[in-house]
């Protein structure tokens, strides 16, 4: 090979790397628009056609619906999912999405259901929920109406479930990321009921920005201040090290308005009650005090996953919580880009949700309950001895 064939690859191997260099840049530059225009619908909200509605009646529109049989237990869990379809032609995603629907049952139920599954029957709703571009990617109108369609389905779930929990119970809602912004809607409006007031245990607001005003002044629920109350509000969203800022995160929250319509985010303060110690009051909290993380992808609910404990220190600032890199390399977040628009797969407070819930019920029924096993115990049979006569 001659010396200007030589220069001729080389010239052309750097011209390539540059490409691909040069491609690689914009990608990670405008990444956030190109994935915005992959999953932009591309009609009015006012025109699209939702899929079909679910039939609550049917245990098909439900995750997890415990029969009429079933054991009460120390509380009935009302449990609403995470953002787990991401657009494209829809606006909304149809409770059959396959690819939407194993999201759910493989990662989010696992992860933030899993911490309620030992203290009673457990319900979680299929909806219509509003599209990752919907939920993060967008804050047009268009975007605002699907998330309000998607509460009208989870409220109507919500009256089936009202109807079905055992009398006498406690009940406790629970929501993820967008199942957060509609459990928060959701325990507002039926805490108005006295008779729903009295019954609810703690509220669960999991990893979604939560405006503080939703729960102060005269409201019938109010964030709660210390492990020891029962009735009130537990709220957090979580900034790990080295994660978007809190002014990125702001950006893209709306919040509840009057009439039920979703508004910007206008400056106001967020909440958070930090799940570790179960109190308000921005005290930094050593990573001794955790109870213990778990990444319980893939797992089956009812079999508790690994415990991964002491892995953070954690405080509540600023309406957000601030958590320390964990240890455990399975309870560290990914640098995909998708990842940053989702709550993480795993939970980060798996244990430690398990300790808060318990101590609310524990304040709830105005004692003490016996612990919930968190661990499997293999019991193997023994020869039995008899003790000879005298």
């Amino acid at each position: 090979m001659s010396d200007q064939q030589r220069l001729a690859i080389r010239l052309l191997v750097a011209l390539v790397a540059a490409v691909i260099g040069s491609a690689t840049f914009a990608y990670s530059y405008w990444r956030e628009d190109i994935l915005r225009h992959d999953l932009d619908p591309g009609q009015p909200f006012q025109t699209y056609h939702p899929p079909a509605a679910p039939d609550y009646s049917s245990t098909a529109s439900w995750y997890l619906r415990p029969p009429a049989s079933a054991i009460p237990g120390q509380a009935s869990t009302f449990f609403v999912h995470s953002t787990t379809f991401y657009g494209g032609r829809e606006w909304l995603g149809a409770i059959d999405n396959r690819t939407a629907s194993r999201r759910v049952e493989t990662d989010v139920l696992p992860n933030y259901a899993g911490p309620f599954w030992s203290f009673g029957p457990l319900w979680a709703p299929k909806y219509r929920q509003a599209s990752l571009y919907a939920y993060r990617l967008t804050l047009r109108e268009d975007a605002r109406e699907a998330r309000q369609f998607a509460y009208a389905d989870v409220a109507m779930a919500y009256r089936e479930f009202l109807a079905a929990a055992p009398r006498g119970r406690p009940l406790i809602l629970a929501g993820v990321g967008q199942g957060a912004q509609i459990v928060e809607r959701l325990a507002r409006e039926s805490a108005a009921d006295p008779a729903i007031r009295a019954r609810i245990a703690a509220v669960y607001l999991m990893e979604e920005v939560t405006p503080a005003k939703a729960f102060a002044g005269g409201a019938a629920l109010q964030l709660c201040r210390t492990r020891h109350e029962a009735g009130c509000v537990v709220a957090w969203r979580t900034l790990q090290t080295g994660r978007p800022d809190r002014s990125r995160v702001l950006s893209r929250a709306v919040v509840w308005g009057p009439g039920g319509q979703l508004e910007l985010w206008q400056g106001d303060a967020a909440a958070c009650v930090n799940p570790v110690s179960g109190s308000s009051d921005g005290v930094l909290v050593s990573r001794d005090l955790h109870f213990g993380g778990a990444n319980a992808t893939g797992e089956r609910l009812g079999v508790e996953p690994r415990a991964l404990t002491r892995q953070v220190e954690t405080q509540c600032d600023h309406g957000f919580l601030l958590a320390s890199t964990p240890e455990a390399s399975e309870l560290r977040e990914g640098d995909g880009w998708m990842e940053q628009l989702q709550p993480p797969h795993f939970n980060l407070f798996y244990y430690d949700i398990m300790s808060d819930v318990r101590a609310r019920l524990s304040a709830w029924y105005g004692g003490d309950l016996a612990s919930p096993i968190t661990r499997r115990v293999e019991v193997r049979p023994a020869p039995v001895k008899r003790i000879p006569s005298s």
